[in-house]
């Protein structure tokens, strides 16, 4: 009788650790959907339920192979943008509790919406699916994707001529493109490769493979000193253009309230990156220090009367001066807009 009453005991002690333990979990939970949307800046702390904290005897943190007890949102740790987080809790009963959560983490400063004015407009081939857009003096330099039709071609502005073009293999997806001083570097899509050509005749001269954490090609630009590329995702990558297959480093994209991916077309311009998101008819204004989102351009009404499908889309950035050049897949016009 006696070993039935502690057994019994035990049962019920057991049904209550496991209650407290769901009670924890679920508390944490509801905490972490609440602030996900809500989002951290750096130097905010965690602020974690008391019946999280208070039936803890320790809290951590892992994120990849990382891992920290110091619940501050610190740059050393995350990124920009959604950080795919493990809590790991070791309860003052001894047992270990595990949930995983996702913490954003934005822009202290919120963006500005940049205003702008048309004052020009130039012919742009609607057949060119582009890819890559920059200028240089008055000569256009372009990537244009699609299998079995990517190209890298120069043309001058007000003109569809080519003034000279190279076709790539059928199984290349051309993506972003940016000039470094006498030669002009192309990505491509999946074929985990890059292409470097003479920028006066456009003859290809060699290819590099990609980084290893680079996944696919999209955007790329060149700040003077680093190409500067895009996957996809939200992270910029910077590239050694003596040998792009050499990572020097790589940053996260977020605005103030959100984070930003499927970065694309990139262009580099007095101290900070431009990137037009995939078919979304913005481009955002990026500081390449930080990934911060400083200001947003808001080109709907361009886009609407150029875009009649899922593909035509915005998608091409370069600067003439001050003003801004932008064009878009398919589009039959170049617009330049002059930065109010």
């Amino acid at each position: 009788m006696k070993k039935n009453i502690i057994a019994g005991f035990a049962a019920i002690l057991l049904l209550a650790s496991c209650n407290k333990d769901k009670e924890i979990l679920n508390t944490l939970s509801n905490y972490n959907n609440s602030m996900e949307a809500k989002g951290y800046h750096f130097g905010d702390k965690l602020e974690l339920p008391k019946e999280v904290t208070e039936n803890a005897e320790s809290v951590t943190i892992s994120f990849g192979d990382k891992e920290t007890t110091n619940l501050v949102v610190d740059p050393k740790f995350f990124t920009l943008g959604d950080n795919a987080v493990t809590f790991n809790i070791k309860t003052k009963g001894g047992e270990v509790l595990n949930q995983d959560a996702t913490i954003n983490v934005f822009a202290k400063t919120p963006e500005k919406n940049i205003s702008y004015q048309i004052i020009a407009e130039y012919p742009h081939d609607p057949k060119n699916f582009v890819q890559g857009f920059q200028i240089e003096g008055n000569t256009i330099y372009e990537s244009d994707g699609q299998n079995g039709s990517s190209q890298i071609l120069k043309y001058t502005l007000g003109t569809t001529t080519p003034l000279a073009s190279t076709k790539q293999a059928p199984e290349d997806f051309s993506e972003g493109s940016t000039i470094v001083g006498d030669k002009v570097y192309q990505l491509t899509w999946q074929s985990k490769k890059g292409y470097i050509y003479d920028k006066s005749s456009l003859k290809l001269l060699s290819e590099f493979a990609y980084p290893n954490l680079f996944g696919e090609g999209w955007g790329l630009t060149y700040d003077g000193k680093n190409l500067i590329a895009s996957d996809g995702s939200k992270l910029l990558y910077f590239l050694d253009p003596a040998n792009p297959s050499k990572l020097i480093k790589y940053i996260a994209v977020a605005g103030s309230s959100q984070a930003y991916d499927q970065l694309n077309e990139l262009e580099y311009h007095n101290g900070f990156v431009y990137a037009n998101v995939w078919q979304k008819p913005i481009i955002l204004k990026i500081n390449p220090a930080t990934g911060e989102v400083v200001g947003t351009f808001d080109f709907t009404d361009i886009a609407k009367q150029n875009t009649k499908g899922s593909d035509d889309v915005l998608n091409g950035i370069a600067f003439k001066g001050d003003n801004m050049l932008v064009t878009g897949k398919n589009w039959p016009k170049i617009y330049e807009v002059q930065v109010k």
